[in-house]
């Protein structure tokens, strides 16, 4: 790092007793430094964007004389790979585009605040979105939300699928239509709507609808990560068709709904609990006989749009590392009952034949 700053949203505050907090009071963000000689406190309040490391090195030897060399260069090493620094030297990648650096200056923003892996310019999580494809499967409530945060984002391309017609029964929650719409094809007019909000971005898309396991294979080839978003064949079905040829493809999916005021999303990957495991050890904490909720027609726009937007985030995630959110879990919230989220975590089976030992993905 040739000049190293603080971030602006981690700007450091010294304590009486000496202790640094750097990072504000951003939950799972901020970090505390015991610094009983003052050398964190400094080398931080040093670290403007003015100083090259070496001069940053200097100037801390010069106000603690008894500092070796070797202890100030470690006390600037262990800032700058602290993620509270960032380079005030670094130039934007000539990858984007100047109107795509002010397009998307408070992602870049936002981006720079929850990551704490240090980097070359800051944009790196953009240019992940950038490089990515992503299968959108179902446009309706979850779905339209979830296309459109990923388009505004600035995911480079999208294929958008869907087998129905737009009705007048969608238009209490599904973003990307209007009264104008009903009867078309929603593969057609989410192409076109999100074509209007970004058009930077690649969008594709096709009325289609996936019937078997071999479908949703050839339909993810080529694809980054999957946003499952459609309800249909309904129940377990589609979603343990998701997790095996997710993880045969070797990709991340997400997969998002709601049941009444409960909203919901699953974020799977290799390498990490699968769907399957997770579900049945839900499943297990249940008493025996418990009926399964699969939801039902009982939605309004709010929570069809933290539905998609949960999804949205989820697949953000897993394309840039930002926040760094392990997968095999699922989380979510209750709209009635706001202090009731939604966490649930269980470890792969040993049986399993997608994320257990000699899995295969079968």
């Amino acid at each position: 790092m040739r000049r190293p700053r603080v971030k602006a949203e981690h700007r450091p505050h010294r304590f009486a007793d000496g202790t640094v907090r750097i990072g504000g009071e951003i939950y799972g963000v901020a970090a505390e430094i015991d610094d009983p000689d003052g050398w964190a406190w400094a080398a931080l309040s040093l670290m403007d964007g003015t100083l090259p490391t070496s001069a940053l090195v200097s100037r801390l030897r010069t106000i603690f004389p008894e500092m070796s060399v070797q202890v100030a260069e470690s006390v600037v090493a262990q800032l700058v790979d602290s993620g509270y620094v960032e380079d005030a030297a670094a130039l934007p990648p000539p990858e984007l585009a100047p109107q795509e650096l002010e397009r998307y200056s408070r992602n870049h923003a936002y981006f720079r605040r929850v990551d704490l892996t240090p980097r070359v310019h800051g944009w790196e999580a953009q240019l992940a979105l950038k490089k990515a494809r992503v299968v959108v499967l179902g446009l309706g409530g979850t779905g339209s939300h979830a296309a459109w945060a990923l388009a505004a984002a600035g995911v480079g391309r999208l294929h958008c699928v869907d087998p129905d017609v737009v009705e007048p029964s969608n238009l209490n929650r599904q973003a990307l239509y209007g009264e104008a719409d009903i009867g078309r094809d929603k593969a057609e007019v989410a192409v076109r709507r999100l074509r209007e909000f970004n058009s930077a971005v690649t969008i594709t898309g096709a009325r289609r609808r996936v019937e078997t396991r071999p479908q949703l294979a050839e339909l993810i080839a080529g694809a980054d990560m999957l946003a499952l978003c459609a309800d249909e064949p309904r129940g377990h079905g589609l979603r343990v068709w998701a997790n095996r040829e997710c993880a045969r493809a070797g990709i991340p999916w997400a997969g998002g709904g709601y049941s009444g005021p409960l909203v919901t999303v699953g974020v799977y990957a290799p390498g990490h609990p699968c769907y399957e495991c997770v579900s049945a050890g839900e499943q297990a904490r249940r008493r025996p006989g418990s009926p399964a909720d699969l939801g039902g027609p009982g939605v309004i726009a709010t929570s069809a749009g933290i539905s998609g937007h949960l999804v949205a985030h989820a697949v953000i995630t897993q394309l840039t590392g930002v926040p760094a959110i392990p997968p095999g879990r699922i989380g979510g919230l209750n709209l009635i009952a706001p202090d009731q989220l939604i966490d649930v975590r269980h470890p792969s089976r040993e049986e399993c034949p997608v994320c257990g030992p000699g899995r295969d993905g079968h």
